[in-house]
């Protein structure tokens, strides 16, 4: 059971509100109520018992009401998923090397091995096969541990980023608790070395963003971002400014998430300033980082600010660049979802339907498994106009 079906709806309704970004002004503004009305339904003062009133809500906050209601249905599919991630949880919390108890039959990987079972596993991912990535990780994560812990030197890199794979995976996936399990265990592992911290650093940002500690997590990036930055730009190797240009991003969409449009802007700018000397076509360091990646980040950084239509236009300009198909699946469709929500806040369902079409084409696991996939995806799919191939894919997953 979710957490949140425990909750009375009056703090449900301040859940979900919390989940879309939205101040209690804003919220009031776009029901036609006062802020005060909705102040005294999130602390229960006043009931809700209107079906109209419910539906409005439900509306708003882009849910089904019967998510309002707290008698949302886990559909099979879900199930299974949390059953997968629970085999994640037990790798990450066994600690037989720590205690010195026998590590079993599984035979320890030398390092070459354990290396392209990492690049394997994050391949992977970066082609979106989340329920494939979610199988790999409980064994790649004990056969890390036990190479690290057979060989400390060698066996290190390839512990940290089996660590930040999880932690990204955990991220998509909406268990921000887990998540910052393994981010902390990637930036534990990877101390003493300051271009693994700043690997690490890279998830630990989306981890701090998902976990809705913005201040925490701008703070953090810029610290490791300023840690990595070479003292000379242009001196600067493509790996480092690679890694220096996701951080500043990183705190970029931290800002933004709590409204400072001008130190957003700034941090894009220098972030911006890399990018062109990095040029496209590179992963550093799993980054994806260059001109094309600043530019959808622009995009992600106005969505989060509320500005649709500037959204809309970085979006519409990006994709237009000869490198964005450049960029790994699971970059391309996350920002496509991240479109998606801002042809929504303009009033165009037609034009995210269109994208969510290219996201389910291009990388299905963003929309059938991440919480935000399914959230977009119930809104379009009760437009009138929607494709019937995302009307008869919400019926599927439960979120019509």
């Amino acid at each position: 059971m979710d957490r949140t079906e425990l909750l009375p709806v009056g703090r449900r309704v301040a859940y979900w509100r919390g989940r879309r970004k939205l101040s209690q002004q804003v919220f009031a503004d776009r029901l036609g109520k006062s802020k005060s009305w909705v102040d005294k339904v999130e602390r229960g003062v006043r009931s809700l018992d209107k079906v109209s009133t419910l539906q409005d809500i439900a509306a708003v906050l882009r849910i089904d009401t019967a998510v309002l209601l707290g008698r949302d249905a886990q559909p099979a599919e879900g199930t299974e998923r949390t059953a997968d991630v629970e085999r994640i949880r037990t790798a990450l919390s066994r600690y037989e090397i720590a205690l010195a108890r026998p590590a079993g039959r599984r035979p320890v990987l030398p390092v070459d091995r354990l290396t392209r079972e990492v690049e394997h596993a994050w391949t992977t991912f970066q082609h979106a096969r989340y329920p494939k990535v979610t199988d790999l990780l409980p064994d790649l994560l004990t056969d890390a541990q036990r190479t690290h812990a057979r060989d400390p030197g060698a066996g290190r890199v390839p512990l940290v980023e089996a660590y930040r794979i999880t932690a990204s995976l955990l991220a998509k996936l909406g268990d921000a608790e887990l998540a910052w399990l393994a981010v902390d265990r990637a930036m534990a592992a990877a101390t003493g070395d300051r271009v693994l911290v700043a690997a690490a650093a890279v998830q630990l940002g989306q981890v701090l963003r998902a976990s809705g500690r913005v201040r925490v997590a701008k703070s953090a990036m810029l610290a490791a971002a300023y840690r990595i930055a070479p003292p000379v730009i242009e001196y600067g190797s493509p790996a480092e400014l690679s890694l220096c240009g996701t951080l500043l991003v990183q705190a970029a969409l931290a800002t933004a998430t709590h409204g400072d449009d001008v130190a957003a802007a700034e941090l894009l700018g220098d972030a911006a300033d890399m990018a062109e000397r990095v040029g496209d076509g590179h992963d550093h360091h799993r980054t994806g980082f260059g001109p094309t990646a600043v530019a959808l980040a622009r995009a992600a950084v106005a969505v989060e600010l509320g500005d649709a239509r500037d959204a809309v236009a970085w979006h519409e300009k990006a994709i237009q660049r000869e490198d964005w198909r450049w960029l790994a699946v699971e970059h391309r469709a996350a920002h496509l979802l991240d479109a998606a929500r801002a042809y929504l806040e303009v009033g165009d369902p037609v034009a995210a339907g269109r994208v969510l079409v290219d996201v389910e084409r291009i990388a299905p696991a963003e929309i059938r498994h991440r919480p935000v996939g399914r959230d977009v995806l119930a809104q379009v799919a009760r437009d009138p106009d929607a494709p019937a191939t995302l009307t008869q894919l919400a019926d599927a997953l439960g979120v019509g």
